[in-house]
């Protein structure tokens, strides 16, 4: 959206206090912006396109000080920008809790398949074509739900999810036939579909543009930690307790993190209309405790600083939500329109995937490389206990380790990387903030996907020892995190306004492609071998991931050339930030 500079406020400066509420003078200025999208100093007509924003105060570049919040707080101490960290990180814990239950929830059943095909039967065509279909559900699964979370906030979505994945655990715990099997990857990967998107807008919801890249990080981290030690916990109950236990023992710890939503996430969906109590004098409430007071413990008002544009201000005679206040089921905004609303949001991730080409890219890139995880894991579970290797379930299990070693030193890395890496760059562009520099914290990581996925066909072809699929999938996995990582936190950026259409986009196009290669994966494999199939899609990654450097190159003028569209698909939201 190309905002002009002209309309904005100037609110009072801040400057960051210990935890103790003391003032530190080592530490950085933190302060808030005039404007999301734009922010010149007066008398300019410069216009930014989306993503465009000024994160580094211009008077303060020199000393390297003057951080500048993005997106903008409001001044109402209910706005979750204006959580203390304590509350803002409890609701990252919970979710972040969510993520790793449904993705060990999704990814737990290989160890489960040779126990199972020997008790019911099974063929290896119905248990690949139960993955598929899961796939194919989780595309259709954010399509569906997502709307509902845009209404009515996201936590309904978590509670309501939830308690229909303790109801698929029990009933995979008591699988009988083939029609049970794809039933529960059915339903459980339609709703397992919004930890695919709704924790990207939680963290959008509450944290800033120079936080993002660490907080994505650990999203993926903690998706990637089950992915690696769901197998390996379910092959160890697989073997001690029987398969049918990896599901009981799933259905209890979604019950558990039922009761803990209930009584402890509280909603991120901010509301702006008829928020605000009329603007006030800037008080500093000296009677608050650092723990009490709305904005973080490091911020304060600053004294004598009222010319500084970039200010926090929080008036703290808005009163604030009670505990229960802040429980509420759901949070509707007047705006949010009828049944043909809630419509529109299940075909505008089509138009916003196929027209805005940052979508596209996060889409290609992310999908490919999560379907090429797919084919690898399934492989993985399915060549393993077969000659020359003959795995148990539980040792099946320990070869994800290998995968949690690669994710745990790319997600640690790029994370923090990318933070510090945009500061620095918008540092020598004037405090100007434009969301490809971000890309250039993956480069480093790219090279690793090809050789982790290459080296693992390549091995399982020929029999190579198991510590050389081991050390593949860990190659592949520290190329892959990062990648997802900071495509996903480039594209909040660039387009936070449509983020929840355009994840959903993204989520569409990632599942086709695992659903797709899925499918055709045993008549693939047993055409060429799975040498030469994962040759091919290392052929096809590589195409796609070399669109990072037209990103590169050329984002800004793809998002310049969006805006009208993005605004138009903006005022087409929900009244919330």
């Amino acid at each position: 959206m190309l905002t002009s500079p002209h309309a904005q406020t100037n609110p009072p400066s801040s400057h960051v206090m210990s935890s103790e509420g003391t003032q530190n003078p080592t530490d950085k200025k933190i302060q808030t912006a005039p404007a999301s999208s734009a922010d010149i100093h007066a008398g300019s007509t410069i216009m930014f396109p989306p993503g465009t924003v000024r994160l580094e105060d211009p008077d303060a570049v020199a000393s390297r000080e003057g951080i500048i919040l993005q997106p903008r707080p409001t001044e109402d101490p209910n706005d979750p920008l204006n959580w203390p960290n304590w509350r803002k990180y409890i609701n990252f814990g919970l979710v972040s809790f969510y993520v790793l239950m449904v993705s060990e929830f999704i990814n737990s059943a290989g160890p489960t398949w040779g126990p199972m095909q020997k008790e019911l039967g099974f063929s290896d065509e119905a248990l690949t074509a139960s993955y598929a279909i899961g796939c194919a559900c989780l595309a259709i699964g954010a399509v569906m739900l997502v709307p509902f979370a845009l209404k009515f906030g996201r936590r309904p979505l978590y509670l309501f999810s939830s308690l229909v994945q303790i109801g698929v655990g029990i009933w995979s715990a008591k699988i009988q036939n083939v029609p049970d099997l794809l039933l529960v990857n059915a339903i459980n990967n339609i709703f397992g579909a919004l930890a695919e998107v709704i924790v990207q807008m939680t963290i959008a919801d509450v944290f800033f543009i120079h936080q993002r890249g660490t907080l994505n990080s650990i999203y993926i981290w903690f998706w990637q930690i089950s992915v690696s030690l769901g197998p390996f916990i379910a092959g160890y109950i697989t073997t001690g307790q029987g398969w049918r236990w990896v599901w009981w023992w799933n259905a209890i710890l979604f019950g558990a993190f039922f009761i803990l939503v209930c009584f402890c996430y509280e909603e991120t969906k901010y509301c702006t209309e008829g928020s605000l109590a009329p603007a006030q004098p800037d008080v500093e409430d000296d009677s608050k405790s650092a723990a009490d007071r709305p904005w973080p413990a490091s911020v304060a008002v600053e004294e004598g600083s009222q010319h500084n544009p970039y200010a926090v201000r929080v008036n703290y005679n808005i009163p604030k939500k009670t505990y229960w206040q802040r429980l509420a089921l759901t949070t509707t905004s007047s705006s949010s329109g009828g049944l043909r609303t809630l419509l529109g949001h299940m075909y505008q991730p089509i138009i916003l995937l196929t027209t805005v080409p940052a979508v596209a890219y996060t889409a290609l890139a992310y999908g490919i490389l999560v379907a090429t995880s797919d084919v690898m894991s399934t492989t993985l579970s399915l060549y393993m206990t077969k000659p020359p290797y003959t795995f148990a379930p539980n040792e099946i299990g320990l070869m994800n380790l290998s995968k949690l070693v690669g994710s745990t030193i790319g997600t640690l890395i790029v994370g923090p990387v990318s933070d510090t890496l945009i500061l620095w760059l918008a540092r020598r562009n004037d405090g100007i903030y434009e969301p490809e520099t971000r890309l250039w914290s993956l480069v480093p990581f790219l090279p690793f996907i090809p050789a982790g996925a290459l080296l693992f066909g390549l091995g399982l072809q020929n029999g190579l020892p198991w510590p050389i699929i081991a050390v593949a999938l860990a190659f592949f996995k520290l190329g892959m995190a990062p990648v997802n990582s900071i495509t996903i936190t480039y594209l909040t950026d660039s387009y936070q306004d449509v983020i929840g259409d355009a994840l959903v986009g993204v989520t569409i196009v990632r599942n086709a492609f695992s659903t797709a290669f899925i499918f055709a994966l045993d008549p693939w494999i047993h055409s060429v071998g799975i040498q030469w199939v994962l040759i091919t899609i290392v052929l096809i990654t590589t195409v796609i991931l070399s669109l990072t450097g037209v990103l590169i190159k050329y984002g800004k003028p793809f998002r310049a050339h969006t805006a009208e569209r993005y605004q138009r698909f903006a005022l087409l939201q929900y009244k919330e930030r």
